[in-house]
Formats: structure tokens, sequence, C-alpha cells
């Protein structure tokens, strides 16, 4: 096992819900921790190019006007790989499918809405990291 980081984003329809500490102790609960974290509102522009991979997709202008509709809030989780991890503690993309205990069956409301991002591989997780955070930002305390 190796020591990793990666990104996680709770997104505007948890944080509309105020339900950002019930999604931070299931994460806490799985083993990683957060070691940064910062509340934001993402521009248009950001939000563009922070999910460029998807340009070419239908579905690329709703998730962009998504994710602008509120504030979201990105973090940095690190733990023994950290990267699989998350995304099993987030649960499958379709809430449906999702299983029990997943972040993703106990809030989301929809495939679009299903309240948080995670890195899909090691580099995703850098590359997003380094999008919202600069390196001091993620000292060890």
């Amino acid at each position: 096992m190796s020591i990793e980081k990666t990104l996680s984003i709770i997104k505007p329809d948890a944080t509309a819900r105020n339900i950002t500490g019930q999604v931070n102790s299931i994460i806490e609960k799985s083993g990683l921790k957060i070691i940064a974290q910062k509340r934001i509102k993402l521009t248009k522009d950001v939000a563009s190019k922070f999910y460029e991979v998807h340009k070419d997709r239908p579905f690329y202008q709703d998730l962009v006007s998504f994710m602008v509709s509120g504030p979201v809030v990105v973090q940095v989780l690190q733990g023994n790989n950290a990267v699989a991890l998350y995304r099993q503690v987030m649960g499958s993309t379709n809430p449906e499918e999702a299983e029990e205990g997943t972040i993703r069956k106990e809030f989301a409301q929809s495939i679009e809405a299903n309240s948080v991002h995670g890195s899909d591989s090691l580099e995703n997780a850098q590359k997003e990291i380094s999008f919202f955070f600069a390196e001091t930002e993620l000292f060890e305390s």
C-alpha cells in the first residue's frame, strides 16, 4: 500500500443541502484524512477548464452549468491507496447502482447531482489537486 493524495469536490447539490459535514464524516470514517479544504464558487471559465476533458461529450455544458450553480468544497484527501479508496467510498456515478453506505447512495439526487467528484487516477489526482491548490497549501500537520 502506498500513501496517495486525491481530489474531492463536494458538489453544489450537497452544499445547498448543508450536508458537507455528513460527507466529510463518511470520508474520515473510511480512513482518509482531509489535509486541505476550501469552499469556493466556481466561475464558468474555471469549471469549463476543469472539465475540459469532457468538452466533446453531450453532457459537458450541463455539467459546467451545474458546477457553477452554487458553492463547492474542494478537498485534498490523503491515505493508503487514496484514489481507489475514495472511488469506492463515493460509489457508482449512478446513485441507483451505488452500494449501501457510499456517499452517492446516501446523498446523490441524480447521476448529475451526485454530490461528489473524485479523481479517477493518480495522474489525474495530481493534475486536479494542482488545479485548485498551491503546493504550499498542502502542508502536513
